[in-house]
């Protein structure tokens, strides 16, 4: 899957989930202001990316730090960069 589509993904489900318009949904938007999501929602969130790409997220500090979907769209690819650099 290239990056690309992992954002795709990560947008299709997002906009999915809590009914957003997929048309305004742009790195920038961030999460509480401009998409609407509130401190519930956000384990929604944590559920929602963990199903779709099927990796353990909730006790990663890096979660904490993402305000933007841009800052979803890094996390997630950094979240794959780290599991396929780990030898199998």
């Amino acid at each position: 899957m290239t990056n690309q589509e992992i954002i795709e993904r990560i947008d299709r489900s997002i906009a999915e989930e809590f009914e957003i318009d997929p048309e305004g949904m742009t790195p920038e938007k961030t999460l509480f202001q401009d998409l609407g999501l509130d401190s519930l929602d956000i384990v929604d969130l944590v559920i929602v990316l963990e199903t779709a790409f099927r990796f353990k997220i909730r006790e990663d500090e890096g979660i904490r730090k993402i305000r933007t979907l841009g800052d979803i769209h890094a996390f997630v690819l950094q979240k794959k960069n780290e599991l396929e650099s780990i030898p199998r």
